[in-house]
């Protein structure tokens, strides 16, 4: 079969999602995985990634929460897209070239979707249309400006918190079409972290997710998907209970952890594989804790001792860099070169070693968030506005060869009191 009747094919599965509460088997054309092809890593057209995360869960950067009160369709509206426009003027002006925009915060979308519902982020409630396309407003409006939008996922959240209202929320979506996840699957649904997931480990739930990154591909000019570090997220106080699970699918496995792992990396590939198919110019990238391993559990990890992706979310982010998966990692190094715990220095080569023998590129997640907050852990945060610590950091990325781009987190915090010193030494060093 050739490869663009098998897009068609796995186009026409798509559309047939929303028909049936049950997926069919899978939706991934089993075809082997695409080879790579580097990414150019230099030369006159190439830009270095100069970033923000634009986080949509919680309302934390957009839409404007008081948007949603407001009793007019027209005026929310309006509200919403002057709001966004706005911001990225902003980011625009301060030499931002790419923003990673959170389309699927939890168990909802905010684009129409034919297997998500809508997101009560627009609205206040679960399913309800809002009347436009915020993916595509986004889109529109950042390529217009000449910048690149990545279509930021996560993956297994349903729900923020297991509240009774959320519960009921979800509940009130099952006439809807589509209906949400938690009415129609209750068997996939578990609590963790205090919040509604998805259970990682059911291969089902696995071509589900698959299938919404594949919606947004196969219909939107996104020039990357990102997946964030959330992938199996628990608490000592509230694990994930997916023992049944792991009597069902987990042969072979003699240790949960290892197949806690494999779930993880079935995922990566089966997205990575499908968005290749699908476009293989769209970029596919994962931001995961800056710590893979610590040197003290594994020799091969880095001199740290941090909460680590491979030991606490079940992620091996350095395997998938290696077997060439993802376009690019963006490591979560949210620590100054001053925390010896996790120096900033210490994990930023340690990553740019990493990725070397690879044609995966690397951009390294900074923490904006921190800029100008009192702790006494980091200081240095503190110190004139924070300008030193983040000047110390984009030098360093801008001296490896291997870091091909920064991203801040988050964009709310361009517009904080406390970071305006950074802001504009950033305007200084990236503005145009």
């Amino acid at each position: 079969m050739s490869l663009k009747k098998s897009v068609v094919l796995f186009a026409t599965a798509l559309l047939l999602v929303s028909c049936s509460s049950k997926p069919p088997k899978s939706l991934v054309t089993p075809l082997p995985p695409v080879a790579k092809q580097p990414l150019p890593a230099t030369g006159k057209n190439y830009q270095p990634v100069r970033g923000v995360w634009l986080a949509t869960v919680s309302r934390l950067d957009w839409p404007p929460v008081n948007s949603v009160n407001v009793s007019s369709a027209e005026t929310r509206i309006r509200m919403q897209q002057q709001a966004l426009v706005q911001k990225l003027d902003k980011l625009k002006s301060l030499g931002i070239n790419t923003v990673f925009f959170q389309v699927k915060p939890d168990g909802t979308a905010l684009w129409p979707s034919k297997i998500l519902p809508w997101s009560d982020m627009l609205t206040g409630t679960i399913g309800q249309d809002p009347g436009y396309d915020p993916l595509q407003f986004v889109i529109d409006e950042a390529h217009k400006r000449g910048m690149k939008v990545h279509a930021w996922f996560n993956p297994y959240r349903v729900a923020v918190n297991t509240q009774p209202a959320t519960i009921a929320a979800l509940n009130r979506t099952l006439p809807l079409h589509p209906a949400s996840v938690f009415v129609l699957h209750r068997d996939w649904i578990r609590t963790a972290g205090d919040r509604l997931v998805l259970d990682p480990g059911i291969p089902d739930v696995r071509d589900w997710i698959t299938s919404i990154v594949a919606e947004v591909v196969a219909h939107y000019p996104v020039d990357g998907v990102q997946f964030d570090d959330y992938f199996y997220t628990e608490t000592p106080g509230s694990q994930l209970n997916d023992n049944q699970t792991f009597q069902q699918y987990g042969q072979g496995f003699s240790a949960k952890a290892d197949w806690r792992r494999n779930n993880t990396l079935l995922l990566i590939e089966q997205v990575s594989r499908t968005i290749k198919q699908l476009k293989p110019g769209v970029e596919f990238g994962v931001s995961p804790a800056g710590v893979w391993r610590n040197r003290s559990f594994d020799a091969a990890g880095s001199d740290t001792r941090g909460a680590a992706a491979y030991d606490e979310s079940f992620a091996d982010t350095r395997r998938w860099v290696q077997q060439g998966l993802l376009d690019y990692i963006a490591p979560q190094i949210y620590w100054p070169f001053s925390r010896s715990a996790a120096r900033y220095d210490v994990l930023a080569k340690w990553w740019a070693d990493v990725v070397k023998p690879t044609h995966t590129r690397l951009y390294i997640g900074i923490a904006l968030y921190k800029v100008g907050e009192p702790s006494k852990m980091e200081p240095d945060w503190m110190v004139n506005g924070g300008v030193p610590e983040l000047k110390k950091q984009l030098d360093l990325n801008e001296s490896l060869p291997q870091i091909s781009g920064t991203i801040l987190f988050r964009e709310d915090y361009l517009n904080r009191p406390q970071t305006q010193q950074a802001v504009n030494y950033l305007r200084e060093r990236w503005g145009e």
